[in-house]
């Protein structure tokens, strides 16, 4: 199953509760929550105390990725504000197993991401303690970035490791993510489809949605 995920990154934030609103109106089945601490991307964002006040606004899927250097020590905090899946970097200085472990200790999702320089055999021993990888297809940090075409590559072997290990694994790709680029990942293998700019920079969020799973499902 193809799901949607619109990046809140790129939403209007003074309005933040309205505008996730929109997403489970148009029909996505998550909300991908980007989480920046200044160090391990040059950008900040926001925390697990903003998680916590939308929480129980929305009930959307909540697949927060953290883009910070020490997921660890932030995971009891962003699975107490109610996340649905928390996904961090293989490149984190945090232990992998110790993190995903701790996440799965709160009865939530578990998934690992990959930026663009980094292979896509640094998941593979972990493929069997996850529910989801995230392939980046720009580099972390902002939105708005072009489509990175030689990622596909990547998300063609994670997709082949997980299938050789009986895996039903979702793989999620985010950056640039268009009805152009959606195709593409989707016949590569991906699965989860984070959107921003071809969501929420939309006049109609509905149609936005509806025309991202299109793209993506016509390559399935």
């Amino acid at each position: 199953m193809l799901k949607i995920s619109p990046s809140i990154l790129s939403c209007d934030f003074a309005n933040l509760e309205s505008e996730c609103a929109q997403m489970k109106e148009a029909g996505a089945e998550m909300l991908h929550i980007d989480v920046m601490d200044g160090h391990f991307v040059p950008n900040l964002t926001l925390g697990a105390p903003i998680v916590k006040c939308l929480r129980p606004k929305n009930d959307l899927f909540f697949d927060v990725h953290l883009m910070i250097s020490e997921p660890l020590r932030y995971i009891d905090d962003f699975a107490a504000a109610g996340s649905d899946l928390i996904t961090f970097h293989v490149e984190s200085e945090s232990d992998v197993g110790e993190t995903i472990a701790k996440i799965k200790s709160h009865g939530i999702k578990a998934a690992l991401s990959v930026k663009p320089g980094t292979p896509a055999e640094a998941v593979f021993p972990y493929l069997d303690l996850l529910d989801m990888v995230l392939v980046m297809t720009v580099e972390p940090g902002f939105g708005g970035q072009k489509f990175m075409g030689d990622m596909i590559p990547k998300i063609e072997a994670i997709r082949k490791k997980a299938e050789e290990l009986g895996l039903s694994l979702d793989i999620e790709v985010d950056g640039g993510i268009d009805a152009g680029t959606a195709p593409l990942v989707t016949a590569a293998g991906a699965n989860v489809l984070v959107a921003g700019s071809a969501i929420f920079g939309k006049p109609d969020r509905t149609a936005a949605v509806r025309a991202l799973r299109a793209a993506g499902e016509s390559a399935l």
